[in-house]
């Protein structure tokens, strides 16, 4: 089994709940604050080595508390925080979501730590270094991306820092899944070398205004199933549904650990499909 290297971001999202949104100027009581862990590369790690998979996240936090307690929580989960650098007088990403009783949201997202990620962090990748020092115990030394590996990304980093991860990867024979999202437009150099560009259907249809045709495209459709060239796979059904943020990561963690345990098309879409509606019993994007 490769393991699954993640290159991307991490947030601690800080949501509170209020009857409206509040007008410029205007002051609102709302409910308790709650906090959950997230960022599109931190939910697709847990998801990843939720489903067996050995997790290597590259990325940066702050020198804040709530970065201490990131680093803990995926080394709790078996993740290799080794690449996963602390940026010094910076706080870690952080977003600010107020959720109407509507259901209508608004977010405000602080980067942080996430847009201090360069191409220099990549030297993991490449076998040359870039691990922090940690008291962790680790099975083995650190090595770079092989063949048999896979290199999962999505976007909430600098274009270019993902872009240069896909080469590397792909130079050294992995595999690249790539998550369109947030959409930005990427080269068609750097789409052609992913298996598979992953994108929902409004990410989709933001692909074909673009103009851009990756040869390997997988376009999930909600309660429709998911869509992988030929190969079509069903949705899990959902009895209850608590709170749907983190299932597209979950989808896409899943996907990856299992394309890298050997599994073929219709067996990862099948299992990251059943992780996905299983993410949407808990509130928050990660389990408790």
């Amino acid at each position: 089994m490769g393991r699954v290297f993640v290159v991307g971001s991490l947030n601690v999202d800080s949501v509170v709940r209020v009857e409206r949104h509040p007008s410029p100027g205007e002051t609102l009581m709302g409910g308790d604050l709650a906090t959950f862990w997230g960022g599109k590369g931190a939910n697709q790690a847990v998801a990843a080595a939720e489903a067996g998979a050995d997790v290597v996240f590259v990325g940066r936090v702050g020198d804040d508390p709530k970065g201490a307690e990131y680093r803990t929580r995926l080394a709790s989960r078996s993740i290799d925080v080794r690449p996963l650098r602390v940026t010094r007088g910076v706080s870690t990403g952080h977003a600010m979501i107020a959720v109407a009783a509507s259901g209508e949201n608004t977010i405000i997202v602080s980067p942080g730590a996430n847009a201090r990620v360069t191409v220099a962090d990549l030297d993991v990748l490449r076998g040359t270094g870039g691990f922090e020092t940690t008291d962790t115990v680790y099975d083995s030394e650190p090595s770079g991306i092989t063949a048999g590996d896979v290199l999962l990304v999505s976007l909430e980093l600098d274009v270019e820092v993902v872009s240069e991860a896909v080469r590397i990867a792909s130079a050294a024979g992995a595999r690249v899944v790539l998550n369109l999202a947030p959409f930005a437009a990427l080269s068609p150099e750097v789409l052609a070398l992913a298996d598979p560009v992953i994108v929902n259907e409004h990410e989709a249809e933001q692909l074909r205004a673009s103009g851009a045709e990756p040869g390997s495209l997988l376009v999930t459709l909600g309660s429709a199933g998911s869509r992988w060239g030929d190969v079509e796979v069903a949705s899990t059904r959902v009895a209850d549904v608590v709170d749907t943020t983190g299932a597209g990561d979950t989808y896409c963690g899943t996907l990856a650990a299992r394309l890298a345990a050997g599994d073929d098309r219709a067996a990862a879409m099948a299992a990251a499909s059943t992780a996905a509606a299983r993410s949407v019993a808990w509130l928050g994007a990660q389990p408790a």
